[in-house]
């Protein structure tokens, strides 16, 4: 197992670089619509955006009212920006007078249960989307589930790989070489996946109308009229009142391979809940869940990473893996960052992709028991006081300091970012020394900037998102698309409503017999 040095000098080279540089990257990023008084939109998805069901670029996530815009892949960071950009665009002059909340906790929500679950029609594959979410409701409530985030999509060239490959013992196919190595990254990033919440958390605060009827142990602090927040806090969106699920706790699923994973996934989905069969699966002849399993499909699992293969249609995301191996990762640790209108800046990309090829080039170890109670510790401590002066977390069972662990992983990721910026440019070094800051300067993080924009004068945190949200819907609707561009995205919305048609009077079967087939494998 070669070290990160070791690969840094494979790779300093031409052909080394080039190969370095053709990450593939997407991003989908989430948003509520929300009216102009702030109030959570009841309105149903706009069909100038076109099916949600079957959109590749607009979609919903759990509600009605929670978009969710997905980019195609690109290789280089202008075009996936420039592709999400448009995609905002046409969204914001597509839904009246609403605008999109810029981070992610959500707004005040005075019945949450009224929160839409969203719908997709009334084809069998619809309404299992629409049920999935149902359930979701019941498990966990409604408010957990209009949390917004930012998933980013990320794999490495054909060209890195066979450079890799020929530098290995071959005791691999190179296909089998490739999901172990990202299971190696996937390893490390768990290990120091607290760095993305210490620099990109931007959720140490919440409105005070989301912990309605929640017990929680922590003790907020108040600004305005309801703002909650802790002091030292990054990402309450990851914390145990955000998107999490304690029932998954006792899964075991393990990162140590690709067939250990599909093992623990397997298992998974058929694990039966105690607390999930209280809820009741089809009572009074109307479904409130899929199954009483802890996962009711595999997207149930809250995983901060995971390993992906694009599905062919009906196909389980388990069952894409063991057909084809990785084929790219995807990261879920992001907050939605307030300070760009997308969600996420392209000085984020960069660090992103430093930070995920340090993991990818560098030695991972199998994990234990003792490094998931570890790993498990040190992102509770971040998230919940990640910006304590002198906080202390664990690496190998030995205390160590936040920022000297922080300055010796940006010493590796700044000899990488000199190999990635060999045309000259200085991207790379200039996102790292964005990002270096917080290393001495905790409150230039993005948590620590949006504790400052409203403690400091005790205002109420819905407040300033609400006064973004409207600066972002003008300068959007500033932004004019080209008429080619709004006939390709109108076409892609009246293309997308005919599929959705399709699929309706495709769906003669019973939906009962269809959930029947599709949870055969629980018989098995």
């Amino acid at each position: 197992m070669k070290t990160f040095g070791q690969n840094l000098a494979i790779l300093d080279n031409p052909c080394g670089k080039r190969a370095l540089s053709g990450i593939r990257r997407g991003i989908e990023r989430e948003a509520l619509r929300v009216k102009s008084d702030g109030q959570l939109s009841s309105k149903p998805h706009s069909k100038a955006l076109g099916s949600a069901l079957t959109h590749s670029r607009i979609t919903t996530d759990y509600s009605e009212s929670l978009l969710e815009f997905i980019t195609p892949v690109f290789d280089d960071i202008p075009s996936l920006f420039n592709d999400l950009k448009k995609t905002h665009i046409y969204t914001i002059n597509n839904i009246d007078s609403e605008v999109l909340w810029p981070v992610s906790m959500p707004c005040f929500v005075k019945e949450p249960s009224k929160i839409p679950v969203a719908q997709y029609g009334d084809s069998n594959v619809g309404k299992l989307k629409t049920l999935y979410r149902t359930g979701l409701t019941h498990r966990y409530g409604a408010q957990m589930q209009v949390i917004s985030g930012v998933h980013f999509n990320f794999s490495v060239s054909q060209d890195l790989w066979n450079i890799l490959y020929e530098q290995s013992n071959k005791a691999l196919s190179l296909d089998e070489f490739i999901s172990e190595s990202y299971f190696g990254l996937i390893r490390n990033y768990r290990k120091q996946m607290w760095i993305l919440p210490y620099l990109f958390g931007a959720s140490p605060a919440l409105c005070g109308s989301f912990l309605k009827g929640l017990d929680t142990d922590l003790t907020f602090e108040k600004s305005g009229l309801g703002t909650l927040y802790l002091p030292y806090a990054t990402s309450l969106r990851m914390s145990d009142l955000g998107y999490t699920n304690k029932e998954q706790e006792t899964l075991g699923i393990s990162y140590n391979s690709l067939l250990d994973y599909l093992e623990g996934m397997k298992r998974a989905i058929r694990l039966p809940s105690e607390k999930f069969a209280d809820i009741g699966v089809r009572v009074d002849d109307a479904y409130r869940q899929l199954n009483a399993n802890i996962l009711q499909i595999e997207n149930e699992f809250y995983a901060p990473i995971r390993p992906k293969r694009v599905a062919h249609a009906g196909e389980k995301p388990s069952d894409a893996l063991a057909r084809g191996g990785v084929e790219y990762i995807e990261v879920r640790a992001l907050d939605v960052n307030p300070y760009s209108p997308f969600g996420i800046s392209e000085e984020q990309v960069r660090f992103l992709d430093l930070f995920l090829l340090h993991c990818l080039l560098s030695p991972s170890e199998h994990i234990n028991d003792l490094d998931e109670k570890e790993m498990s510790a040190n992102l509770e401590k971040i998230i919940l006081q990640g910006r304590k002066p002198d906080l202390q977390l664990k690496r190998d069972g030995k205390a160590i300091k936040v920022n000297q662990w922080l300055s010796e992983i940006f010493e590796q990721l700044e000899l990488l970012a000199e190999l990635m910026d060999d045309d000259g440019s200085q991207e790379y070094h200039d996102a790292l020394v964005l990002w270096k800051q917080g290393i001495s300067s905790p409150e230039s993080t993005l948590s620590g900037r949006v504790l400052k924009e409203f403690v400091n004068q005790n205002k109420d945190h819905g407040t300033w998102v609400l006064s973004l949200a409207n600066k972002y819907q003008q300068q959007l609707s500033n932004m004019p698309l080209t008429d080619d561009e709004i006939s390709d995205y109108q076409q892609q919305a009246e293309t997308s409503l005919l599929q959705q048609q399709q699929l309706e009077q495709a769906s003669t079967q019973s939906f009962d017999d269809y959930l029947q087939d599709y949870f055969h494998y629980l018989k098995e």
